[in-house]
């Protein structure tokens, strides 16, 4: 294993604003509960091959401690699985990993949904 090979490094946090409000106007999303990603191309001014953020409704869970915690699960699960992502796509991607659910879900329960996201994602890009 290289070593760096399972960061999630400030260069690929989500944090623009216009990539956000793009990606919930025109991005596409693909579902596996209780999990959803939505994606959009990048922009060519975006440095990088993938920007993520992740996000835990207040709906579900009012006490930000435990959006806070299941943010991090998604962050920690994320990483572990990334390669999927970098190793699949076609064009650089900016992806917004949103938790739905109130249920609380162990780590391993959403570690393997996510992969089980993250291929159902390649399957969708793949086909069209």
């Amino acid at each position: 294993m290289e070593k760096g090979k399972f960061t999630y490094p400030r260069e690929e946090k989500l944090k623009s604003r216009n990539t956000i409000d793009l990606m919930f106007a025109e991005g596409r999303s693909v579902s596996k509960y209780p999990l959803r990603l939505v994606y959009v191309p990048l922009p060519e001014n975006e440095p990088g091959p993938i920007k993520i953020g992740v996000s835990v409704s207040k709906r579900h869970f009012k006490k930000a401690v435990d959006r806070n915690y299941f943010k991090r699960l998604l962050r920690e699960t994320y990483r572990h699985n990334k390669q999927l992502l970098l190793e699949n796509q076609p064009q650089p991607y900016a992806y917004m990993l949103m938790y739905q659910t109130k249920d609380r879900l162990s780590f391993e329960e959403i570690n393997t949904k996510t992969v089980q996201l993250f291929e159902k994602f390649i399957a969708q890009i793949t086909a069209q």
